[in-house]
């Protein structure tokens, strides 16, 4: 096969896995009377799931209801949650001794010697997800990207990809509290 000729059907094969590859996000978004979060892209590796108690479940609430409060999509709350999910399981840590990430607290293990506020309000569910929030917020194009992205590219983790184990568990949070 002549290299112009290569080049041309590589180029078409190119454009039609772009295609699809576009096609899967907009396709999840066509359904407009369904208010199920659905994973802008397909969930990334082996999945966890943790069973909640009544503090969880009253935190998942909260980051739902600020995630609401910042006029944001059910997709920024599954990010926040499986955000929380990682870095405390949804508790609201205080400071932890010798076990603590330097003076990382809160949900989002946020640091106060990082700019992220008080100890106080790092500590408050509202506030730290609004935070977190306005994080993602400046990361351009986080609706379309990979969750792990999404979150590493406000938390700058020492672990990276841990976040994508918490996608299906924070989707199904979501779907199931977003409009109680």
């Amino acid at each position: 096969m002549n290299t112009m000729l290569r080049k041309s059907v590589l180029g078409i094969a190119g454009l039609a896995f772009t295609g699809g590859v576009f096609a899967g996000p907009i396709a999840a978004h066509a359904d407009a009377s369904a208010h199920v979060a659905k994973p802008v892209v397909a969930v990334q590796g082996e999945q966890s799931t943790i069973n909640l108690n009544d503090e969880q479940t009253a935190n998942v609430k909260a980051i739902i209801a600020a995630t609401k409060k910042a006029g944001l999509p059910e997709r920024a709350a599954v990010v926040s949650i499986a955000t929380a999910l990682q870095e405390s399981k949804l508790e609201n840590l205080g400071h932890l001794g010798d076990k603590n990430d330097h003076d990382s607290l809160g949900l989002f293990q946020q640091r106060p010697s990082s700019g992220w506020g008080t100890p106080e309000q790092i500590t408050d569910p509202e506030y730290s997800t609004l935070a977190f929030l306005k994080g993602l917020k400046q990361v351009d194009g986080w609706q379309d990207m990979p969750l792990t992205k999404a979150a590493q590219t406000v938390q700058v983790s020492a672990y990276p990809d841990a976040y994508a184990q918490w996608e299906k568990q924070a989707t199904d949070l979501v779907a199931k509290h977003w409009n109680s």
